[in-house]
């Protein structure tokens, strides 16, 4: 799909089209069901906004809503947004108390167990907490060996009313490569640890382990929850498969124009470094984003799209700014001139991709998106889509575990609804 053209356009647009953010969730959740959706809205929603890719993934069904940290959390309360949201990454000097003063879920293993039944006891509510246990990706989690003490001492809490223990979660390693052997020892490891906790009296509301790529290749991990990040926002997590292949569609639209072109001989350098040289006389374009509008600096070769025609970057990119060469003279002073003409530098059907930009940084889709800064104004627009709801599709391309559900294709959009900026 092509996005619609925003109004006003704006120098710098990352373009959101929250149809296709409904779209997705609602594709996801046809995958998963009868597991229901958390959508992952941490880091300003992966960069397409926090709040509005909230309420649509919300519209669209989400159960529950996903952040990494409190403040997240409460930033989406304050946007008055009541849905189940869990935060699970805490430091020392994290809002406990306004977290659960807010009916925010916390996630907890370890240290924070302690912190937050403290806050529970000062406010005098009990706080709800998912125990999460380290099935192998090495990062928070309860270790294996001290899982059983943990959930002893959260149901012991829980006897004095300071906090009810409504969830058991982990994160898989490596879904995202569905061959390896060590996705099957995660899931293994977290069936046994919610063994545990069940036998010792926990009465949880939902155990979820799977991410994007779990969901979509893994459909024994779906369990009670499922957790979608990048899928909601249209990417693939997987190597050598197309978001159009698993039915998604990609929400972002990175757009800007030409700000100013000039004619230069052979020979002439470009950008810092000077390590790249024009081999004949040539136009160079100056486009108006650089690493401070989150591009990588070393993403020399990305593409941008003018008129329908695709150029990679040449030098290194700078802060502000970046080149391309146009590979073609008598342009620049002329009434055909490029300046001043939108480039894409990746969006949807037709358009460059997230995964070209990183492969050519060198990183992947998550990091691209994210990493937009706000300097770089969001735009909303709401297409009309038809055939919103999933249809079933031809077998997944992926290597995925045996009987995992085929995703649907994605539909056509269709006229612009709505266009708001913030």
């Amino acid at each position: 799909m092509n996005f619609p053209e925003p109004r006003p356009r704006a120098e710098r647009a990352a373009v959101i089209d929250l149809a296709a953010i409904r779209h997705n969730v609602r594709h996801l959740s046809h995958v998963v069901s009868p597991a229901r959706v958390m959508a992952v809205v941490k880091a300003d929603g992966y960069g397409h906004g926090a709040v509005e890719t909230a309420r649509a993934a919300v519209e669209a069904g989400a159960a529950w809503l996903g952040v990494a940290h409190i403040s997240e959390a409460l930033a989406l309360r304050k946007a008055g947004i009541t849905e189940p949201v869990l935060a699970w990454l805490h430091t020392r000097d994290a809002e406990f108390g306004e977290a659960i003063r807010a009916n925010v879920d916390l996630g907890v293993s370890g240290w924070d167990l302690d912190a937050v039944v403290a806050a529970a006891r000062d406010l005098e509510i009990p706080a709800r907490v998912h125990l999460k246990i380290d099935t192998g990706l090495g990062r928070n989690g309860c270790p294996e060996d001290l899982w059983e003490a943990f959930v002893g001492r959260a149901l012991a809490y829980q006897e004095e009313g300071l906090l009810r223990v409504v969830g058991i979660f982990s994160h898989f390693a490596v879904a995202d490569e569905p061959h390896r052997p060590e996705t099957d020892e995660q899931l293994r490891k977290f069936r046994d640890a919610v063994a545990v906790a069940e036998d010792a009296g926990v009465d949880r509301e939902v155990r979820h382990i799977a991410n994007t790529p779990g969901a979509l290749s893994r459909p024994d991990a779906h369990f009670d929850l499922v957790r979608i990040g990048l899928g909601m926002y249209g990417l693939s997590p997987f190597a050598g498969q197309s978001s159009a292949e698993l039915g998604l569609r990609p929400a972002m639209s990175l757009r800007s124009t030409i700000a100013a072109c000039k004619e230069v001989p052979a020979g002439q350098g470009v950008s810092y470094g000077l390590h790249y040289r024009t081999k004949e006389p040539t136009t160079l374009a100056l486009i108006p984003l650089g690493y401070a509008d989150g591009i990588p600096r070393v993403a020399t070769g990305g593409p941008v799209q003018v008129d329908g025609q695709t150029y990679p970057v040449v030098g290194r990119v700078a802060m502000d700014q970046m080149v391309i060469d146009l590979h073609r003279t008598g342009i620049a002073g002329t009434p055909d001139s490029f300046e001043g003409r939108e480039v894409v530098l990746f969006g949807g059907e037709g358009q460059p991709s997230v995964d070209d930009w990183a492969a050519a940084a060198g990183s992947i889709n998550y990091e691209i998106i994210s990493r937009i800064s706000g300097r770089v104004q969001r735009v909303y627009v709401d297409t009309a889509a038809a055939g919103d709801a999933p249809a079933e599709a031809p077998p997944i391309a992926l290597e995925a575990a045996p009987g995992a559900p085929a995703p649907a294709p994605a539909a056509e959009a269709g006229q612009e609804q709505a266009v708001r900026a913030q």
